[in-house]
C-alpha cells in the first residue's frame, strides 16, 4: 500500500476477491497511492453470497468500496469515485477540463454497453433487434471501442487516465479467454496500460 497521498478522511475499504473484476480496482488503488485496507472474500467458500457480505452489498458482487460509511458498487462508479478522491494522482480529468466529458462517457460506456454486449455474446444469447438492445449490436460496440483506441495511445488519446486501468484489464481478460478479438491494435493497447512500468511512470 502506497501512502504518499494519504489522510484519514480518504481511507477506503475494498471488498475484493482474487481473480475477479476487483483486481483492477486493487491496481487502481496502488496507482493512486491510496490509503486502503482489503476485505478479502473467498469465492471458493462462497463468501460473496454469505449473509455477512449480503448485508453490505445485497448483490453479492465485487468490487465494492466503503468510504466514510458510504458504499460504492459498480465498476465504473468505483473507478470514478476513487480517481476523484485522489485528484493529486492526475489520472482523473476534473470539471473544467475538456476531457472530463469523454472520460465520463467511456466510464459509462463500459458498464452500459461493452460488458453487457460481450456477456451476451459469450453466453450465446439470441440478440434482440438493435432498437431493443441498450447497446445496439456487439459489432457496434466493438467498432466504437476500437475506433477510439485507434486515435491515440490511451482511451483519451495521449493522456493516461483511470479509464485505461479499467479498459486495459477488461480487454486483457476478454482477449485471453477468446471473448473479444485480439487484434494488433488491441494487443498493443493492453501491453501499454497493464505494465506496472507504464502505470507508475510518466504518462
Amino acid at each position: 500500500m502506497n501512502s504518499n497521498l494519504n489522510d484519514a478522511t480518504r481511507h477506503v475499504t475494498l471488498f475484493h476477491s482474487p481473480q475477479t473484476r476487483s483486481g483492477g480496482v486493487l491496481a487502481l488503488l496502488e496507482e493512486l497511492g491510496a490509503d486502503y485496507e482489503l476485505h478479502v472474500l473467498n469465492q471458493k467458500k462462497n463468501e460473496q453470497r454469505g449473509a455477512a457480505y449480503l448485508a453490505i452489498n445485497p448483490m453479492g458482487k465485487v468490487p465494492a468500496i466503503m468510504h466514510n460509511g458510504a458504499l460504492v458498487t459498480e465498476q465504473s462508479a468505483v473507478y470514478l469515485y476513487l480517481a476523484d478522491l485522489y485528484p493529486e494522482a492526475g489520472i482523473s480529468p476534473q470539471m473544467g477540463d475538456a476531457l472530463r466529458g469523454p472520460y465520463l462517457r467511456w466510464l459509462a460506456f463500459y458498464g452500459s454497453c461493452f460488458e453487457p454486449a460481450f456477456v451476451d455474446k459469450a453466453l450465446k444469447r439470441e440478440p434482440g433487434s438493435p432498437g431493443m438492445m441498450p447497446y445496439g449490436t456487439v459489432d457496434d460496440v466493438w467498432n466504437t471501442v476500437t475506433g477510439q483506441l485507434a486515435k491515440g495511445d490511451y482511451m483519451l488519446g495521449s493522456q493516461f487516465s483511470a479509464l485505461d486501468m479499467l479498459w486495459g484489464s477488461s480487454l486483457n481478460w476478454m482477449t485471453k479467454f477468446g471473448l473479444a478479438p485480439e487484434t494488433p491494435l488491441v494487443r498493443a493497447y493492453i501491453d501499454r496500460v497493464i505494465q506496472p512500468s507504464v502505470l507508475c511512470a510518466g504518462r
